[in-house]
């Protein structure tokens, strides 16, 4: 058994479904390399699930991906994660997680303060992480899904998620 507190999250200001989820530009990294990417530039290309996770490495972050996979979510649309590693971190947790996915690198956690979902870890000053959540967007970028952890740890339910996906 994993020895843990619970904790209850503040409250979020996360965009809702039917908003239009803030665009922003940012090191996009993918198993080979990485470049500024815009969140737009993706879903130019079809419908996005952006998924916010904590840094690369934490439980957290791979319990989700290793579901997501699981359930070949990320084969089913253009999966997007985006947490405060570096794009180092993220090419070597890509490769280690078998994760066919793209991650963007957010290290001052700007982009989790945009979309309302910022989280102060464990109270230490000045060390912000995005909360866990997802967002499926559609090619302009309305929110289609949301989901938004309520608590640490917390995490949505997959198999809905991977319903939204396949369920445009």
């Amino acid at each position: 058994m994993v020895d843990f507190e619970i904790v209850e999250l503040p409250d979020h200001d996360a965009p809702a479904v039917g908003d239009t989820a803030p665009d922003f530009t940012r090191p996009l990294v993918e198993d080979e390399y990485w470049e500024d990417a815009s969140l737009s530039d993706l879903t130019d290309d079809g419908p996005v699930l952006l998924v916010f996770h904590t840094m690369d490495g934490a439980f957290p972050a791979t319990y989700i991906w290793n579901n997501l996979r699981d359930r070949g979510v990320p084969d089913d649309i253009q999966a997007v994660g985006v947490s405060i590693s570096s794009p180092y971190e993220h090419k070597t947790f890509l490769a280690e997680r078998g994760v066919d996915a793209k991650f963007f690198s957010d290290p001052a956690a700007g982009i989790a303060t945009e979309y309302g979902i910022e989280n102060d870890l464990d109270d230490m000053a000045g060390i912000t992480e995005h909360r866990p959540a997802v967002f499926l967007l559609d090619e302009s970028r309305e929110i289609q899904y949301r989901w938004v952890a309520e608590e640490w740890p917390d995490f949505p339910d997959y198999d809905e998620v991977a319903a939204a996906v396949s369920d445009p």
